[in-house]
């Protein structure tokens, strides 16, 4: 597709994933469950997977990329997956940016939100529409696509099904490998947002966390 990888834009900010906030915001500062790696620490099974996340990580090997190493395996299919997902999806960049905002601000997901709101906007999706997200409120003045993808992905979020009036808005707006992959990105950035919780990784230090405790 467009851009860099899932969440996480162009250059590295190799092993920098060691301070902050989890996605919790009762997390405090004591750092991520797993030790942060140097490439030079990698071994020979995560070595290869190691080479292709500093390529397009803006967090080298931090973020989701730092529990994934552990299991090199897992890690090279969700690397995989992402790499569809970020470059190859059939929606465009500004829905597919949108729908990870809408899982990441559900999961109050710090990282996913630090990473992908400049990429959303710089793929064209409004400033407003993005501060309204992270507000939880219902963005106004979407375009029609955009609409469709915000009612399809909190829908299934919330009721873990699909309307067929929502279903069918989304077909006809977006057409169905549109929806596949939509679906797609909503789930697979689910699983990225629980492994960030999991392994409590925060924003790199000395950034300011998206959001902040008291924040809905």
């Amino acid at each position: 597709m467009k851009t860099t990888l899932a969440g996480i834009a162009a250059s590295g900010l190799i092993g920098s994933m060691a301070a902050a906030f989890a996605a919790d915001p009762s997390a405090t500062a004591k750092g991520p469950r797993f030790v942060p790696l140097t490439y030079e620490q990698l071994n020979v099974y995560q070595k290869p997977l190691g080479e292709q996340i500093m390529k397009v990580s803006s967090v080298g090997l931090g973020g989701p990329y730092n529990p994934l190493l552990r299991s090199p395996v897992l890690g090279q299919r969700m690397f995989d997956l992402l790499y569809y997902l970020r470059w190859n999806s059939s929606l465009p960049l500004r829905l597919n940016e949108m729908a990870i905002l809408i899982t990441g601000r559900l999961w109050r997901s710090q990282v996913e939100w630090y990473a992908h709101a400049p990429l959303a906007i710089k793929a064209g999706l409004s400033p407003e529409i993005v501060a309204d997200l992270k507000a939880r409120k219902r963005p106004a003045n979407m375009k029609e696509d955009e609409a469709a993808v915000y009612d399809f992905v909190t829908e299934l979020a919330a009721k873990h099904l699909v309307s067929d009036e929502t279903f069918a808005r989304a077909k006809q707006v977006l057409g169905e490998q549109q929806v596949v992959d939509l679906t797609a990105v909503s789930g697979t950035y689910v699983t990225v947002a629980m492994l960030l919780a999991m392994a409590e990784e925060g924003v790199p230090p000395g950034k300011e966390l998206p959001f902040k405790p008291g924040d809905p």
